[in-house]
């Protein structure tokens, strides 16, 4: 049944009356697909009537004329389930996003072209984001509530005001949007500063505010620039992100529900970021540069009301009650789950990086220090070989973001980014391989798009290093071939290498994965990547979501860049995600 939603004078409408949005935030690419019913079906559990998700565009389209929808993508089947729970949804396509997320969505190919004008009305990069709209937006329109479906509101960009102002950009994604058949309201987001929702806004568009508290103050800020209609904090941050080598981010649960309880009181409408902020697999995690490079863990936990693993937390109880002064809540609670079993394997056979790198690419040579972006390889590892007469002091003009340095297959010491590194000393001559790693594309600033790899150039002392070979590790999922010539293990194992084990359970379940004793690295279950590990914390451990999970005989393979003294894995009952090792 089609239902008509509009803006008001003071209020949303659904079908002429009154309605107010209280939203949380779960992303369909963050959750494995078997569960995101589960995931729906809890957010009205705790008396959300909507939900909303933004849109990757560079999950969807990792090379230029790609629009992947398939499995995880699948955001018409995601919208289809939310509609099949009665709730509403809210989609937000960007193009650009944040979200912590890989170069904040933003494709890493549309940086190719030097002179593309990012995030503006430059003619390059709206053909680029036209293609993108042209493929997503189908998939919106049809869903929409006046055409049956479940879709209410589309915002357009993302937090624009802190970036930048061009008035005519935000104008061509409304008509791009119109274009595509979007009838519903469509808004913009904004951090509540006089300037930031002025430069991010336009008159037509229905402005929102994000912020985690002095809701009052903030609402005030944001009915300066939309005097009429509903007000609406769009992100209610109710938690926080986490950085390798910082401490796990948690919001107190009394003084979280009561900044809620003052937004709801004022009227408001509200989207809680994150509801569910579920997990960056593979190699999908975001990172910030504001001067240190931060890259965000592979936990998007966010200290939400439904944890990583689908558990409702304190805020989840503490939100629900707060959300039954106004809203009705259903009577039934989530049902329990059972602890996660406890149990030890072997890490019993291993295959050294050199010896497993024809089942993980090909060799390039080039005439130059080519970056990981020139290769067509916007994610992971590669690895750089070239030859040096002697020893010196080698430098390079960037690393971006780690990279191990070995000599003849001996380690001579890491370059990391986060620490400005950019030279060592090499004993002597010989072949050196250089392991790079790409940590993740920041997602937020002037530094999004940047390229990565070593940039620049590479001297040994003073003289250019110009005749390298670079081979692309193919690991965002497990290669085939991978343990051909495999060996076992009978002590400690030395890095990089990948090491393999076997565990079996008698039917599919939720598993934590603890990664205490290892070093960094990145870890699969049954060849899926569930993404990087590391010592420093202050995650501990790595979800493994039941359906990747197989009744009977799974496998566990690290990639491990620094070696294990002790070759085992444990599994433990609950997620670890505030140690911390320095």
């Amino acid at each position: 049944m089609s239902h008509s939603f509009a803006i008001g004078e003071t209020d949303f409408l659904l079908d002429g009356r009154p309605f107010r949005v209280i939203s949380g935030a779960l992303h369909y690419f963050r959750v494995h697909p078997d569960l995101w019913a589960d995931r729906i079906h809890k957010a009205r559990l705790m008396g959300l009537n909507t939900i909303e998700t933004y849109v990757p565009w560079n999950e969807h389209s990792p090379r230029p004329g790609v629009f992947e929808t398939g499995g995880g993508l699948d955001l018409g089947r995601f919208l289809d389930l939310i509609a099949a729970e009665g709730l509403h949804a809210i989609v937000r396509p960007g193009p650009f996003i944040c979200a912590e997320w890989d170069n904040g969505g933003l494709p890493a190919w549309i940086f190719e072209d030097a002179g593309v004008g990012i995030r503006r009305n430059e003619p390059r990069y709206m053909a680029a984001v036209s293609d993108y709209l042209a493929a997503l937006l189908p998939i919106v329109a049809c869903r929409q509530v006046d055409r049956g479906g479940p879709v209410i509101l589309v915002q357009v960009e993302n937090e624009y005001g802190a970036y930048a102002d061009d008035k005519d950009y935000l104008r061509a994604l409304v008509e791009l949007n119109r274009a595509a058949g979007i009838t519903v309201p469509l808004t913009t987001i904004d951090q509540p500063t006089d300037q930031m929702l002025e430069d991010g806004g336009l008159p037509e568009l229905h402005r929102t505010a994000s912020f985690g508290s002095r809701s009052g103050e903030r609402l005030a800020t944001l009915r300066r620039h939309q005097p009429t209609g509903p007000l609406m904090c769009g992100e209610f941050w109710d938690g926080w992100f986490d950085h390798w080598g910082a401490h796990h981010h948690t919001t107190a649960v009394a003084a979280a529900a009561a900044e809620l309880d003052e937004l709801l009181a004022s009227g408001a409408s509200v989207n809680l970021y994150m509801f569910h902020g579920g997990t960056n697999f593979a190699f999908t995690n975001g990172a910030n540069d504001k001067g240190v490079y931060q890259a965000t863990t592979t936990s998007y936990d966010y200290d939400a009301p439904l944890t990583e693993a689908g558990e409702p937390g304190p805020k989840f109880w503490a939100f629900r009650e707060v959300i039954a002064r106004y809203a009705p809540v259903p009577d039934e609670l989530p049902a329990a789950s059972a602890p996660a079993p406890v149990f030890e394997m072997d890490l019993d056979r291993f295959v050294s990086l050199s010896d497993a790198l024809p089942a993980l690419g090909a060799w390039t040579s080039y005439d130059h220090l080519p970056t990981l972006d020139e290769l067509g390889h916007y994610r992971g590892f590669a690895l750089y070989r070239t030859t040096l007469e002697h020893g010196g002091v080698l430098s390079v003009d960037e690393v971006r973001d780690r990279a191990q340095f070995f000599l003849d297959g001996d380690p001579v010491g890491v370059l990391s980014r986060d620490q400005h590194d950019r030279a060592l000393v090499v004993p002597r001559g010989g072949v050196l391989d250089v392991l790079v790693e790409d940590q993740g594309r920041v997602n937020y600033g002037e530094r999004i798009g940047e390229r990565k790899g070593l940039i620049g150039g590479a001297v040994l002392d003073g003289a250019p290093l110009e005749r390298w070979s670079v081979l692309p590790l193919a690991l965002s999922v497990l290669p085939d071939r991978l343990f051909e010539g495999d060996a076992a293990v009978t002590g400690s194992v030395a890095g990089p290498a990948f090491v393999c084990g076997g565990f079996e359970v008698e039917e599919p379940v939720d598993l934590f994965l603890s990664t205490a004793g290892w070093g960094k690295g990145v870890a699969f279950v049954n060849g899926f990547n569930l993404g990087r590990y590391w010592s420093r914390g202050p995650q501990s451990t790595l979800y493994v979501p039941a359906p990747l999970v197989r009744a009977g005989l799974n496998e566990v393979v690290l990639f491990e860049l620094q070696g294990l003294s002790t070759p085992t894995a444990r599994f433990v009952s609950a997620h670890e995600l505030g140690h911390l090792e320095f």
